[in-house]
């Protein structure tokens, strides 16, 4: 699916422009679903970019919104990469020129040498029975070996239409590039009861859910104070250290809890599930209108056995629908489907709720000053190449 809907704007010129905060946010609380990035709060947790909403009218009337997010390139810093991650949210359905062409003169007017955007748009999906048959192929290796499920024309449009427009795909083989992933995996929600959703979902997680129960976890709902965000960080970290990636520091999470909760009780809640008095898991939501997003999650290495994840997912999964969500999102995954890959654990994971591999259109850039954004190219390319080094 789609985040939002089509805004209709009449077959006059766009006009973009810098719109307020406060202008912004009522655009998305008047869609159905929007993606978190694409929230005026988000660019106040990204510190380490400049943050600016811009707004499309047709004549008085606003019709399209997006989140900017500017990297200033090294050692020339009066040039930047803007960057709308999940958006712009505009009406994607049809010619997309008369949208994306005035963003592309205002912000090249402003010192963008380059814009990078991901369109909140699917092009395919497989079924979680799809994704479970081809990891049991030996002949199988990615989901794009398998026939789609279903095909989204709208995405195959605005695929064709980018590059036609000589905007240029950032989209690694992996899924994972330098934004965010172009693979995920969602559990459509709209329209099903709570059994229809755990029905749906494989033996072991129903097993794993039941076990949590059995066990006597109990998982607990906060708004992210300081205790609680202590706690679930503590357990983040350990997490980071078991699998080998690198946490993000408590502040990172203190400033993301008060800038979404500014805009609303139900935009970001943490989850926590104790087992005798130990916390075991711990997960954060994010909800923006009717998409459900689970967004950071962490587990003990004791008590592995009481199934507190498992507890948490299914928490989260039941208030989602219950608030009246479409999809509950389980973010991104590798489109691999190799049994041999160290990330097919996360697929089968994700696959086992019983929803859908989905592939997005994907991020892509558009050269705006040429030489600069070559430059920048070659900068991150080298910069890469010296992390790998450094592991």
């Amino acid at each position: 699916m789609s985040f939002s809907e089509p805004v209709r704007a009449a077959a006059g010129d766009l006009v973009v422009r810098p719109i307020g905060a406060v202008e912004h946010e009522a655009f998305v609380r008047a869609r159905r679903a929007v993606s978190f990035l694409q929230t005026p709060a988000w660019g106040r947790v990204k510190t380490e970019w400049r943050s600016e909403s811009l707004g499309w009218f047709d004549g008085p009337r606003l019709v399209g919104a997006g989140l900017v997010l500017h990297r200033p390139v090294p050692r020339l810093d009066r040039f930047t990469l803007a960057y709308l991650a999940e958006g712009p949210v505009i009406d994607w359905s049809g010619e997309i020129g008369p949208w994306l062409d005035p963003a592309a003169a205002y912000l090249k007017e402003h010192g963008a040498f380059a814009i990078r955007l991901g369109p909140p748009v699917v092009t395919d999906t497989w079924s979680a029975a799809q994704v479970k048959e081809g990891i049991a192929d030996p002949d199988v290796r990615r989901l794009t070996d398998l026939p789609a499920q279903w095909g989204d024309p709208v995405g195959a449009r605005v695929s064709s239409s980018l590059q036609d427009a000589g905007w240029l795909p950032q989209n690694p083989q992996d899924g994972f590039g330098a934004g965010h992933p172009q693979f995920k995996y969602e559990v459509p929600l709209a329209g099903r009861t709570e059994a229809e959703v755990l029905g749906g979902m494989n033996q072991q997680w129903r097993r794993n859910i039941k076990k949590a129960a059995k066990e006597g976890v109990e998982v607990t709902v906060a708004a992210g104070g300081p205790q609680d965000l202590k706690a679930f960080h503590d357990l983040y970290v350990h997490t980071a250290e078991r699998d080998r990636f690198t946490p993000r520091p408590l502040r990172y999470f203190e400033t993301m809890f008060a800038a979404l909760g500014t805009e609303g009780p139900e935009r970001i809640t943490l989850y926590l599930a104790h087992h005798r008095g130990d916390l075991v898991a711990t997960t954060v939501l994010i909800r923006v209108g009717a998409h459900a997003v689970y967004a950071y999650g962490a587990s003990a290495t004791e008590k592995r056995e009481v199934r507190g994840s498992n507890a948490c997912q299914w928490a989260m999964i039941r208030d989602a629908r219950a608030a009246g969500c479409d999809v509950y999102d389980l973010r991104g995954i590798t489109p691999t489907l190799d049994a041999d890959d160290p990330h097919v654990g996360l697929v089968r994971f994700k696959a086992g709720t019983g929803g859908r591999a989905v592939r997005y259109v994907g991020e892509w850039d558009l050269p705006l000053r040429p030489l600069v954004y070559r430059a920048f190219d070659l900068y991150m390319k080298r910069h890469k190449t010296v992390r790998r080094r450094a592991r």
